[in-house]
């Protein structure tokens, strides 16, 4: 089996990694000429995760159409803000190659608010087979082969078990799903609670503070995602609340790292430049915050914790301000969560059952009368 993997940053590379023990060779797509040579030449990777040595059947290229022929999967390890100009460059031979499209990147589209699942079924079309990865990796576990697990979301359950099987292993463990909003939400979502999360621990709060933040971040979470159609199990799952309790409690959270700086008293904007000039990685969930105070608004979903991030984020509150509206939002009853129905649904079944019962009456007093004549 031959893999591509798009993008060559810490994720990517890793992903390559991982999906190199199972396939027959591993072809990571790159921009830059130094990473692909490095990764060719010295079996590193110049710029992410280099003290990891990669296997020999990984290699890179700078040239995504050569790498595209006769790829039997692609993995996309790009991230989402930057997912859609970059396809639409490779879009014909990603079409023409057939090939089934794993995407492991995670966010909400800032503009558009749309999943990647939704942008994938633009660019690339809906016939194309597409699965998602979601799940508690960090990069540098994945490479030294600490036991972890994901799961593996696509519309169609043997899809998601194609899938999932290249990425298993003995110190991997991919569960298929078929809940393809439940994991990408989850992967979005959490990305904005470990930013607050990292600002608790700025602060130089306690665990009291930060498992308060993560139980309550997860149950904002869930109501965002059953309202769009996720199920609820899914988000109580590695998908959700075990990619959140990684993201907010783990040290390697780039997310977590903006959170650490903005609680120690520093600027956003001074802290994403340090950042991108020492090329410490994305932190999806600074474009994610405003994206899923926009979406939570637009559901008409209560999501306290996503529209203080995103203040945050905007200079309209510093991390002290923060912590004390999350502190002084009302408390309500720590109920179910249920999905929500509208009238029409709560009653279809009541109907139907009236139909079914006024159906039988008439077939009954029809036969009734019919016999009465014949007799």
């Amino acid at each position: 089996m031959r893999v591509v993997v798009f993008g060559s940053g810490s994720f990517g590379t890793a992903m390559a990694s991982v999906v190199a023990r199972n396939a027959r060779e591993v072809v990571i797509v790159t921009r830059r000429e130094d990473v692909a040579r490095g990764i060719n030449d010295a079996r590193a990777n110049p710029s992410h995760l280099s003290a990891f040595e990669l296997a020999a059947n990984v290699t890179a290229t700078t040239d995504a159409d050569e790498a595209l022929r006769g790829a039997d999967a692609i993995v996309h390890a790009i991230p989402m803000q930057g997912t859609e100009e970059f396809l639409i460059g490779v879009r014909d031979a990603v079409r023409a190659s057939g090939a089934l499209f794993v995407n492991t990147s995670k966010g909400l589209r800032s503009d558009t608010l749309e999943l990647m699942h939704e942008v994938l079924e633009r660019v690339l079309g809906r016939e194309h087979p597409c699965a998602f990865f979601g799940g508690p990796t960090f990069a540098t576990q994945l490479m030294d082969g600490t036991p972890s697990g994901g799961v593996m979301a696509a519309k169609d359950l043997a899809l998601a078990k194609r899938a999932a099987a290249l990425f298993s292993g003995p110190k991997m463990r991919v569960y298929p799903s078929t809940d393809v909003v439940g994991v990408e939400i989850g992967g979005a979502l959490k990305n904005v609670i470990a930013i607050l999360a990292g600002g608790l621990e700025g602060m130089g709060l306690g665990v009291n503070a930060q498992t308060l933040l993560v139980t309550r971040g997860c149950r904002e979470m869930t109501r965002l995602g059953v309202a769009m159609g996720a199920k609820e199990h899914t988000m109580a799952g590695l998908s959700g609340i075990g990619d959140l309790m990684l993201t907010c409690l783990g040290d390697a959270s780039r997310n977590k790292a903006v959170g650490i700086a903005f609680g120690r008293g520093k600027k956003i904007q001074d802290i994403l430049n340090e950042r991108a000039q020492s090329l410490q990685g994305v932190a999806e969930g600074v474009a994610t915050a405003p994206a899923a105070e926009r979406l939570a608004e637009k559901l008409g979903v209560s999501a306290p914790m996503m529209s203080t991030c995103a203040q945050c984020l905007r200079g309209e509150l510093d991390a002290k301000g923060a912590l004390e509206q999350c502190m002084s939002l009302p408390i309500k009853e720590d109920a179910p969560l249920e999905e929500r129905k509208s009238l029409s649904e709560k009653a279809r079944p009541f109907a139907s059952h009236v139909v079914a019962a006024l159906a039988g009456a008439l077939t009954a007093t029809v036969m009734g009368a019919g016999r009465r004549r014949r007799s």
